[in-house]
């Protein structure tokens, strides 16, 4: 596996993400699935069992590309920074209304926002040549 920064932060955000979808059904036993409230996780972050479902989604998509390829991680970072980053500015709207399916609060705002950031970075301004070079 070449080392790139695409790939270990791939594999990392994606393990993270896979064990916090796990962690949150612990939180959420007599949550509805699509409840605009639900459990903390860690005490700040609300989840509700589709949130949870979604974290297992994305940590194993990011996962499975970080182990892939860098072109795979690379393509995977900044899908998923473009959707986190659309997420967390529209969790802002979304709050106390019925459309919070993924019952979101301001803590999950900024986490989102800031794993945008932090994938959106990595995906756009590393590997560059890894994108024409790599074959694996």
């Amino acid at each position: 596996m070449r080392t790139s920064p695409n790939r270990l932060i791939a594999v990392i955000f994606g393990a993270v993400y896979v064990l916090v979808g796990l962690l949150g059904f612990a939180v959420t036993g007599g949550v509805s699935f699509l409840a605009t409230e639900g459990g903390l996780l860690l005490g700040i972050f609300m989840v509700n069992p589709l949130h949870n479902v979604a974290h297992l989604l994305i940590g194993a998509a990011l996962l499975i590309s970080g182990l892939i390829s860098v072109r795979a991680a690379k393509a995977t970072n900044i899908v998923v920074g473009a959707a986190y980053l659309l997420l967390g500015i529209a969790g802002f709207f979304l709050v106390g209304t019925a459309a919070n399916i993924l019952a979101l609060n301001t803590f999950d705002h900024f986490l989102h926002l800031a794993s945008a950031l932090l994938l959106l970075a990595v995906g756009v301004a590393t590997d560059r040549t890894a994108q024409r070079l790599d074959v694996s």
